[in-house]
């Protein structure tokens, strides 16, 4: 049913234009002793405002990873360095990770590689294991790593076969989606299957990881993240490409279909509705793109509009809409299901978007009013090689000690950072690896950042060469 103005304007007075977000990320007190005051404003516990955070970077003499005093990490796996248990050595270019609860206090990561093209073209591609490769031809895929009580480490392949797995989403039932951000059909660069789907790796079952079938109800696109759901059952996904620019896109289940391990892989590929959001404001006007939105609390009522041929055999999805039909946004990227709706990420906006020029959008999509809400809004960063500010918001993740952190894919710098309910952002960390040279220094993006289930580590990559770091200190959130 479309969303008329009155139903928008009833929704929005509920969910206000405020900036003050609810839920797990409306706590503050993201500053240690912090006291998140009525009007907002954090305050220690003299009462006197303070920053939000942990304090300053401490540059790391090791080279890695620069951390606020108190705060330490421990690499968990290193391309190269660290090896499988088939012998070969971890596979590269570290993506989208999500951590689950094992036995006996273990902790379960699935690690994406994006990794792009024929697998000869790179030095670690992700090794083929028996039953668990979709296409020969093909570097990608996913790894799991398991981390121990007593600190070892183990790491075997979840799938191999695929094609530039970015992000994804951990499910409700205790498993990964990894997307794929590539749509080559057979035949096209070296492949010989289809690509641009969305797969499911069971961390807890390796049995189950075998003949890996894509999900095609979810579409055939540039897929980057997903969520689901937990109470609908809907999937709601993410693509990062331009030319025109990517879509926010909604899948309904069947009547009649439960979710669950393995379910998803016996969908028909046309099982469900595809669809993609369309945004109006206050006055009932279309919204064309994100980009659109120049302050925090903007808010947007939501419509959903068929996608016509999901497999996009001959034309991308996104291309398929005429102008004024749905609304659009550069470089969609992770995502991040908490507060009974889905966090979803627009990492910039230039001369490719029709409105204002950014470095990054937080958005929250509330599937109970239908409304989209900013939360965070980065501006242009003027100089990124310079600490102190951000670009290029990419992976984020839900702190269970109050707020967004969100891992840094600009130019320049490459953070970790967190950011209030209040949009205000501080750093987390800084990537001191340099992969340039002196003279022209040069920073990998930071991916997968997640908690580990108990909440007390904070799990991140640093994609190239591709190292997955465990951070942890003294998280603490404010009463």
């Amino acid at each position: 049913m479309p969303l008329t103005r009155r139903d928008f304007t009833a929704r929005t007075v509920i969910a206000g234009a405020g900036v003050a977000l609810t839920g797990t990320v409306g706590a503050l007190a993201t500053a240690p002793g912090a006291l998140a005051a009525e009007d907002g404003t954090l305050r220690d516990a003299h009462g006197k405002p303070c920053e939000p955070g942990y304090g300053p970077l401490v540059p790391d003499p090791a080279g890695l990873l620069a951390l606020p005093a108190g705060f330490r990490y421990r690499v968990i796996t290193h391309s190269g360095v660290t090896r499988l248990e088939t012998g070969e050595t971890t596979p590269s270019n570290h993506d989208g990770t999500a951590a689950f609860a094992g036995h006996r206090g273990v902790t379960l990561l699935v690690n994406n590689h994006e990794l792009k093209g024929r697998r000869e073209t790179w030095p670690r591609p992700v090794p083929h294991t028996e039953g668990l490769v979709y296409d020969p031809a093909a570097a990608g895929g996913c790894t799991v790593v398991e981390v121990r009580r007593g600190g070892e480490v183990a790491e075997w392949v979840g799938i191999a076969g695929t094609s530039t797995n970015c992000a994804g989403g951990a499910t409700p039932w205790d498993t990964w989606l990894t997307c794929e951000e590539n749509s080559d059909l057979a035949g096209k660069n070296g492949m010989t299957k289809d690509h641009g789907y969305v797969f499911e790796v069971d961390p807890h079952d390796r049995h189950a990881n075998r003949d890996p079938r894509p999900v095609k109800a979810f579409g055939r696109y540039d897929h980057e993240a997903v969520v689901i759901d937990p109470r609908q059952g809907h999937a709601y996904l993410t693509e990062d490409a331009s030319g025109p620019n990517g879509l926010l896109y909604r899948w309904t289940p069947p009547r009649g279909f439960r979710h669950g391990r393995g379910r998803l892989r016996t969908l028909a590929d046309d099982a469900g509705a595809l669809q993609a959001a369309k945004c109006i404001d206050r006055t009932g006007r279309f919204v064309d793109d994100l980009s659109r939105a120049t302050r925090i609390g903007t808010v947007y009522g939501v419509d959903w509009v068929d996608v016509p041929d999901r497999d996009a055999r001959t034309v991308p999805v996104r291309g398929q809409f005429a102008d004024g039909v749905v609304t659009r946004g550069r470089k969609l990227e992770g995502m991040w299901w908490a507060d009974g709706g889905a966090y979803f990420v627009s990492s910039y906006a230039r001369a490719e978007s029709p409105g204002a020029a950014h470095d990054g959008q937080v958005w929250f999509y509330d599937p109970k009013r239908r409304t989209v809400r900013l939360t965070v809004l980065i501006g242009v960063n003027a100089d990124p090689s310079a600490d102190g500010g951000y670009d290029g918001p990419d992976n984020i993740t839900v702190s269970p000690y109050g707020g967004l952190v969100i891992a840094e894919d600009g130019s320049g710098l490459q953070h970790l950072f967190g950011a209030t309910g209040d949009g205000r952002t501080y750093p987390l960390a800084r990537n001191e690896l340099n992969i340039g040279s002196a003279q022209e220094p040069e920073y990998s993006e930071f991916t997968g950042v997640c908690f580990s289930p108990d909440g007390r580590t904070l799990y991140a990559n640093i994609q190239d060469p591709g190292i997955m770091l465990a951070v942890t200190g003294p998280w603490r959130r404010g009463r």
